[in-house]
């Protein structure tokens, strides 16, 4: 599937899987999606698996979204215990977005299928929601340990089972265009890597790159990146330079915020100093992942002056972070958005193009990490491998089992969906509503408007008067129809208000 598609489908309502591999513009699309549904008023809950994607989307964690924090198991009466505002903040959404949906454990999944519905009083899955997921299952799972509930993929969950989302597999590669590499990677996602693919990978051992400049240099461990990048600044003569970080927000907040992003407390620079830029800039001067050099610091302001290596030079000036809760702020931080570049981990390596890297997988020791390492780059031109041992080669073989379904099922929804190519080949070529364009009124805004025509108060919180109304008529032996038309609501969310307040089996007498 395309990319004009896949983003038309999403933005007709649909819940979907964007997925696709490494290079394929899912970032783009996603990002894209949220700005267009923004405009047609829609509220995004746009949240992550991990802090650091989140940060990059402008978001928040699920866990955070969602209230469940590190349970793998509801308690009892949970819902009922979660503060008001993260009930309304639930209640508000019409979207919710979850990145990097490979890490998410499918137990968890269903729990946060479980606290929308109950929360949201409806019994449809996730409450109602459109639900965006996005990932790649090659890359980094669910991590196991030890004496805690095991789980696997979410396409194993209750949660996705009834969600049955659209399939929108991004076929376009839009970073490798290297055919001798994109051959070894889809080996790797076939599960079939064979001894000439590792010999060609091999054959960039210690490789020499960018013409003598150094590069990054991706590391399994944070104790290994920490100490290469301490040791290279020592080695640098010259003043150092730093710059603290400053913020706003409870502690709690600002403390989730900074595990979240990659800026550091404080930066230390010297000239001459590997640098990459942290986030995309507004002004596209320079994208996250962006190496550069520091050739000196602005007389006025200290900010440092970076080559970068397609041979621009920018002063980088201080970018904000925010972690954004819906639509409140609960922290921000500013920060210089640079970090040491001689070495950085796999795992914040996700999600960014490198110009060049060195990678270091000896110590690789989950499957995927080595497709995540190498996909980094364009081409086997731009990588230095220091080493491998064999699980660096390798995937999960649920993930070669799961991406061969959802290839056929993103062919079905393709031509289930070809309705929808006029209009995505006009957006396309279409260029982008500004804020200053007049906003449309979305499908969704109509769905909602015409159906409110039946029922008055849909997809509007429940009050304590409606729930008096409820109890009465329920307590009375009315039945579902009949308080549904007298409280203007869709028989669906009158069902989950009276299981909520009466049990599982209070309909089941009931028809």
């Amino acid at each position: 599937m395309n990319q004009s598609l896949a983003l038309e489908i999403m933005l007709s309502g649909e819940s979907v899987l964007l997925t696709g591999a490494a290079g394929s513009g899912k970032t783009y699309v996603l990002n894209k999606f949220i700005r267009l549904a923004k405009r047609e008023g829609k509220n995004i809950a746009v949240t992550a698996t991990t802090g650091l994607a989140a940060t990059h989307l402008g978001g928040t964690t699920i866990h955070s979204w969602s209230g469940m924090g590190i349970h793998s198991v509801l308690p009892p009466r949970f819902v009922d215990s979660l503060a008001q505002s993260r009930k309304d903040t639930i209640k508000a959404a019409d979207v919710l977005v979850i990145d990097e949906i490979s890490m998410l454990h499918d137990y968890r999944l269903d729990i946060i299928d479980e606290i929308t519905r109950k929360v949201r009083g409806r019994d449809e899955p996730f409450g109602g929601l459109q639900v965006i997921l996005c990932g790649d299952f090659f890359q980094l799972p669910p991590i196991n340990r030890d004496g805690e509930r095991e789980g696997g993929f979410i396409v194993g969950s209750d949660a996705w089972q009834k969600l049955q989302p659209v399939i929108c597999y991004l076929g376009e590669q839009h970073r490798q265009q290297d055919d001798d590499f994109l051959t070894i990677l889809n080996a790797m996602r076939a599960g079939d890597v064979r001894r000439n693919h590792v010999e060609r990978l091999l054959e960039q051992k210690d490789a020499e790159l960018g013409y003598g400049q150094e590069v990054t240099e991706l590391h399994t461990t944070n104790v290994d990146v920490d100490a290469l990048n301490a040791r290279k600044l020592a080695e640098l003569k010259g003043e150092e330079h730093r710059f603290s970080m400053q913020t706003t927000g409870k502690q709690n907040y600002l403390d989730t915020l900074k595990r979240s992003c990659l800026a550091v407390e404080e930066l230390v620079l010297k000239e001459g100093a590997l640098v990459m830029c942290i986030r995309n800039s507004p002004d596209k001067k320079y994208v996250n992942g962006s190496l550069g050099v520091v050739i000196g610091f602005e007389e006025e302001t200290d900010y440092p002056k970076v080559e970068l290596r397609d041979g621009r030079k920018i002063v980088l000036e201080p970018a904000s972070w925010d972690l954004m809760d819906g639509d409140k702020k609960r922290a921000s931080l500013a920060q210089i958005p640079l970090r040491l570049a001689w070495a950085i981990t796999v795992h914040k390596s996700q999600g960014m193009t490198l110009d060049a890297a060195r990678v270091d997988l000896r110590r690789a020791f989950v499957e995927g990490m080595g497709y995540v390492a190498l996909s980094r780059v364009r081409s086997l031109g731009a990588l230095s491998l220091t080493g491998m041992n064999s699980m660096a080669i390798r995937v999960s073989p649920d993930a070669v089992a799961i991406d061969g379904e959802l290839r056929v099922r993103s062919q079905a929804d393709s031509e289930r969906f070809a309705h929808l190519v006029p209009a995505a080949a006009r957006r396309a070529v279409e260029p982008e509503p500004t804020d200053d364009s007049p906003k449309p009124v979305s499908a969704w805004q109509e769905r909602v408007a015409k159906l409110r025509e039946e029922f008055p108060k849909a997809f509007t919180p429940w009050k304590k008067a409606d729930d008096m109304v409820l109890r009465e008529m329920y307590e009375a032996g009315k039945d579902v129809t009949a308080i549904s038309q007298q409280l203007g609501r869709q028989p669906g969310g009158v069902r989950a208000r009276i299981k909520k307040f009466y049990g599982d089996d209070a309909l089941l007498a009931r028809k």
